[in-house]
């Protein structure tokens, strides 16, 4: 009978999966770099296949490895869920959680303010910020779980909501009028901002970009104050801004995609009654009631 998989080796292995460095995962896994260097060793020799690449200080997952990372990950989880359903102690401890601005407004006082008041014992200590700084701060091991707003092309991005994009103005503004219309968006690297001046382009719409910033809350506030019109989520809209549908011209939108990534290690216990808290609470958001009737 073949032996199973060293779990251990398994955790190590995604650990340099995500961050891209032996000592980097050495840390993470508390562990010595020499012994996080012989497990591999170990689970290479095991399987018979190369899994790792290593470029000087660079280290990157083979077609063996992508093939095990994500394999491994289930592995983690479902050990993770088999030592919680025997464990009947309280869940306490700490989460870094990150979520982009967009959803700050709403998803901060609605969703975790409820979260924790069911887990007390929890502190989870939060960052707002765009969705490919959090990215890189997951890499780098900065936080445990986060939402993104980039759909799910990255390694192990579960998504769990579409929303509708809008186009906004101001109710009353005259934003809308303008010619070159106004747009507020992102910085360059924003995938938004990336899918909104394409179809502009393709739709012929003449446009200039008036207001730039990272900030969800000073685009809001340049769309509310008439500076420009813009583009958002359902879940970010604001009360005070007018949904724009066909009437002038503005072309339609692909959907936001939202997903959780977590790191390796943040499965079960604690990581599984946010992230569950998280998926349930944003399932069930309603859009506030007075953009809804401006949408319909």
């Amino acid at each position: 009978m073949t032996a199973p998989l060293d779990l251990d080796q398994l955790q190590s292995f995604c650990a340099i999966a995500d961050c891209g460095s032996f000592t980097e995962a050495a840390r993470r896994v508390n562990k010595t770099q020499s012994a996080v260097s012989m497990q591999i060793k170990r689970l290479e020799e095991r399987l018979g296949q190369a899994l790792l690449t290593r470029d000087g200080r660079s280290v990157t997952l083979t077609l063996h490895g992508e093939a095990l990372y994500s394999r491994a990950r289930k592995m983690l989880r479902t050990n993770a869920e088999i030592l919680d359903h025997f464990s009947d102690g309280d869940l306490a401890g700490s989460i870094r959680f990150g979520v982009p601005d967009d959803y700050a407004v709403r998803l901060l006082p609605v969703i975790l303010s409820s979260f924790q008041r069911t887990h007390p014992k929890i502190a989870v200590d939060v960052a707002c910020m765009a969705s490919e700084h959090l990215l890189e701060g997951m890499r780098a091991g900065r936080y445990d779980l986060i939402v993104f707003t980039q759909g799910t092309e990255q390694n192990y991005g579960e998504l769990f909501r579409t929303e509708k994009m809008f186009w906004v103005a101001s109710h009353g503004g005259r934003a809308l009028a303008s010619d070159p219309i106004a747009i507020a968006c992102g910085p360059q690297y924003c995938i938004w901002r990336k899918d909104a001046m394409e179809a502009l382009e393709r739709s012929g719409k003449d446009y200039r970009v008036a207001y730039t910033s990272s900030n969800a809350t000073a685009i809001s506030s340049a769309v509310l104050s008439d500076l420009a019109i813009g583009f958002l989520p359902e879940s970010a809209l604001q009360p005070g801004m007018r949904v724009v549908n066909d009437e002038v011209g503005l072309p339609r939108l692909g959907d936001a995609q939202i997903a959780l990534k977590r790191g390796s290690h943040a499965y079960g216990g604690i990581y599984d009654a946010l992230a569950n808290h998280i998926v349930q609470s944003m399932g069930n958001l309603p859009m506030p009631a007075k953009v809804a009737e401006a949408a319909e």
